[in-house]
């Protein structure tokens, strides 16, 4: 009588005289990876360059007058444009310098209100 609290362990045949497992074709994997590629490419990959592009374009038409946000949150004018740098009116006698790459949204004409 055997009143072993575990049971006994039974190993395993060897893999060869079960028969061996079989392994997915190369094709199917290559197939796999084309798949996950394709869902990084239109996931992540082209929207970031699409949005890219739209920055660069509006970067690009920036012009004196427009009612900006920088990237920190500051809300201000365009007074003066160059070409690495856009000086922004953030209060009456108040202007700073900020980098192109730096002005995050285009504001619609009469949002900022002067007080």
């Amino acid at each position: 009588m055997n009143l072993s609290i575990i049971s006994d362990a039974w190993a395993e045949a060897p893999a060869a005289a079960a028969g061996a497992a079989q392994q997915g074709s190369p094709m199917v994997t290559l197939i796999m990876l084309a798949v996950l590629f394709g869902a990084f490419y239109f996931i992540l990959i082209r929207p970031q360059a699409k949005r890219a592009k739209e920055h660069k374009s509006m970067i690009a038409a920036l012009a004196k007058g427009d009612e900006v946000v920088t990237a920190g949150g500051v809300l201000g004018k365009v007074a003066a444009l160059g070409e690495s740098y856009v000086t922004v009116d953030v209060a009456e006698g108040v202007e700073i310098k900020v980098q192109r790459q730096a002005i995050q949204t285009v504001l619609p004409k009469g949002t900022i209100k002067s007080a």
